[in-house]
């Protein structure tokens, strides 16, 4: 009987299937990565870079013999058209949701012939938010949250983030922008929209550039508002909360959790 083979040689032209394949145990089978990749430290150490977020190096890949290359989005629409155009064999991603995030280990795991690791792998991701949903269930009052994921234009966070304040106790307070896939129409044209919406902490995860706090406070009649009067900005590295996989459900959720805990003393103090 003819038993059809698994890939054993992948490109991933994002991080989060790169941290993927770490996590269960099958990073051997990767043999490019983006140029982007940090996490887990030793692919970008030992990995060759093959291509940036918008841009692959065809000839690099070609060298590379790869059995099957994975994307996401469709950001990477384009390249994935260019890559299946010159022969090779690409499956694309397209989640935004935390569901997605676990989905997407789910079928990783079957790719590769190690759906019972993933499904194990799922569990631990499930066991540890559920502990900080129910930390965030503890809250004596939910923080009215705004997550900026770049500033000009201002850009509001994407679903999985909007998703993740609310497991942590917190009130994304542009939480109707979480069912957009697209940046474009998640733009706050009006930034005194912010002020009217009076949050109480403000996120900020600038697509890999320094967040500035300054350049907030400095913004017209921001000062009015809870975060800035109160200096409650807080960045989050864009590698463990932008990204759409393993780090947001781990150290993405983790530090947004110990954010709203940072506010809920701040809280107590005051009263």
């Amino acid at each position: 009987m003819y038993k059809p083979s698994l890939p054993r040689r992948i490109i991933c032209l994002t991080e989060e299937t790169t941290e993927t394949l770490y996590a269960l145990g099958a990073g051997d089978l990767i043999v490019g990565i983006s140029g982007f990749t940090v996490r887990p430290p030793q692919a970008r150490k030992t990995k060759p870079k093959v291509s940036t977020y918008l841009e692959a190096n065809v000839e690099k890949i070609r060298q590379l013999q790869p059995d099957v290359i994975l994307a996401w989005s469709d950001l990477q629409a384009p390249i994935v058209e260019q890559l299946v155009r010159e022969g090779f064999e690409v499956i694309c991603f397209n989640h935004r949701t935390v569901d997605g995030i676990l989905s997407m280990i789910l079928r990783l795991g079957a790719l590769i012939g190690k759906l019972n690791t993933a499904e194990r792998y799922i569990e631990a991701l499930q066991h540890q938010l559920e502990q900080h949903r129910q930390h965030g269930l503890q809250r004596r009052v939910r923080p009215r949250v705004y997550f900026e994921e770049w500033y000009d234009p201002i850009i509001t966070g994407i679903c999985w983030v909007s998703e993740l304040i609310e497991l942590c106790g917190g009130d994304d307070v542009f939480a109707e922008h979480r069912q957009y896939p697209d940046a474009k129409r998640r733009i706050v044209a009006d930034p005194t929209e912010v002020v009217r919406r009076s949050p109480d902490i403000m996120l900020a995860s600038w697509c890999g550039k320094g967040f500035k706090p300054d350049r907030v406070c400095q913004r017209p009649g921001w000062d009015s508002i809870p975060a800035v009067a109160h200096k409650h900005l807080y960045e989050i590295h864009s590698a463990i909360i932008l990204q759409p996989g393993p780090a947001a459900l781990t150290d993405g959720v983790a530090a947004i959790s110990g954010i709203f805990d940072q506010w809920e003393q701040f809280q107590c103090g005051q009263q």
